[in-house]
């Protein structure tokens, strides 16, 4: 489809693709946090699960198309590279929080919880590269833990967030997650829905747009697939949860936020199972290069970082950010740079 056009005109399907991408994201934000009051479910759990899933949305498309025109590098690093960079985002949205550590405020057992169910998540991964390529139908089994692993998470989450066994400890900068006072009483939950999905499907499209823009730019600019995957969709298609996080944080969301961020993050390893599945070759995890794997532990060393961070609940670091963002933010810097020497 691409094959016929001039280089230009392909950079600049990408460009718009990016631009819907993030302008569909900014929408979202809003339409999730009225969903959070008018359900009663919360800003972390809606986080985690609607925003998470929904502004994700383009990257999944990005990395099964990807997969399906047997590009496996792309795919694999669109995924964990999109991790990585919404871990990043999050510290970004701790420095504009000026009054105190993001963690610290929006202290939420819910978002403990799916930090740790996405370590477990993150390491999976690591396993199927590390064992025997066993495949059923082209499929590598630990695609299919991963997606049981993930909806016994969720699971795990709504009862952790109705039955608590652990509570922070309240200071005067503490954000409790509480419902507006009246919230959109001319809009019901079937308008706000139907609209969320609207806006999916915008994201849909402009993630298929950026996976065979991206994949003719690897070819012609002789990038190679991990770079383009792990920098250029994957920070592309994070653009939402970027600003949906600032959004969030600057109108008090701080739960949905951290909880977007996280959740979406979970949700964004589910793009590994679905990209194996559209792989055909085999299996992904044996298809792709070291610096594919280079990423996932970047991803993974990060949401360590953040764990850390949530249950430390540092109060004030330096320009009032923790510890966790400032390592974060390091470490991802150095990534990236390591990531442009290498081609």
């Amino acid at each position: 489809m691409l094959s016929g056009m001039p280089l230009w005109i392909v950079a600049a399907i990408f460009a718009a693709a990016g631009v819907a991408v993030v302008l569909a994201g900014v929408r979202i934000t809003g339409l999730a946090d009225r969903i959070a009051d008018k359900t009663g479910l919360g800003e972390a759990l809606v986080g985690g699960v609607v925003l998470g899933a929904t502004t994700s949305l383009s990257g999944i498309v990005v990395s099964a198309t990807a997969a399906l025109d047997g590009r496996a590098s792309l795919a694999f690093a669109n995924g964990v590279g999109g991790i990585a960079a919404q871990t990043a985002f999050l510290a970004l949205a701790d420095v504009i929080h000026r009054r105190t550590n993001l963690e610290h405020a929006s202290a939420d057992i819910t978002n403990i919880f799916q930090c740790g169910l996405l370590l477990v998540m993150l390491s999976l991964p690591l396993a199927a590269f590390a064992t025997p390529g066993i495949t059923v139908l082209a499929v590598h089994p630990v695609s299919i833990v991963l997606i049981a692993v993930y909806l016994l998470g969720l699971r795990a989450t709504a009862r952790v967030k109705d039955e608590p066994m652990w509570k922070p400890v309240r200071t005067p900068e503490t954000r409790d997650d509480t419902p507006d006072e009246e919230p959109d009483r001319g809009r019901g939950l079937l308008t706000l829905v139907l609209r969320l999905a609207g806006l999916a499907a915008v994201l849909g499209v402009a993630g298929f747009a950026l996976a065979k823009t991206g994949g003719r730019l690897s070819d012609e600019l002789g990038i190679s697939e991990t770079a383009v995957g792990a920098l250029m969709t994957a920070v592309v298609t994070s653009m939402p949860e970027l600003v949906t996080t600032l959004v969030a944080v600057r109108s008090g969301a701080l739960q949905l936020a951290v909880g977007g961020i996280i959740g979406g993050n979970s949700f964004d390893v589910l793009f590994l199972s679905l990209s194996d599945i559209f792989y055909r070759e085999g299996s992904l995890y044996h298809a792709i290069g070291r610096g594919d794997l280079f990423w996932l532990t970047v991803g993974l060393t990060m949401s360590g970082i953040l764990l850390l961070g949530l249950v430390m609940r540092e109060r004030r670091g330096p320009g009032n950010i923790g510890f966790e963002s400032v390592s974060v933010l390091g470490l991802y810097a150095g990534a990236v740079g390591l990531q442009v020497m290498l081609g």
